[in-house]
């Protein structure tokens, strides 16, 4: 798998989404993070689980949905618990690196966002 270093950092080659909507996309997520999103765990390396405000849930299903289209490997779950709504996102193993871009992503937007 190769990792475009260009404009995004760390969209893989299989991403179909056309370079010039990659940072859009990525600019969406990063906000999403910001004002959404709560806390985040990695119970192991092919997955993440964020914490989302219930009331994005909409936002939440509709990026993720758009994420998919675009990039195949990626899967979404969604599960309503006690701490909020949680967002699970799941890679197959080729794509941990794009896993640990994502979770840094979702990191520093949770953190920006307290």
């Amino acid at each position: 798998m190769t990792i475009n270093t260009g404009c995004t950092g760390w969209v893989p080659d299989a991403c179909t989404l056309p370079t010039a909507a990659q940072r859009n996309r990525i600019a969406e997520f990063d906000q999403f993070f910001t004002t959404s999103a709560r806390a985040f765990r990695r119970p192991g390396p092919v997955r993440l689980e964020v914490v989302v405000d219930p009331a994005a849930e909409a936002l939440a299903r509709e990026l993720a949905g758009r994420e998919s289209n675009c990039c195949s490997f990626f899967t979404f779950e969604f599960t309503s618990t006690a701490e909020g709504l949680v967002m699970a996102v799941g890679v197959p193993p080729a794509y941990v690196e794009v896993l640990d871009a994502f979770t840094a992503r979702a990191r520093t937007g949770i953190e920006a966002g307290r």
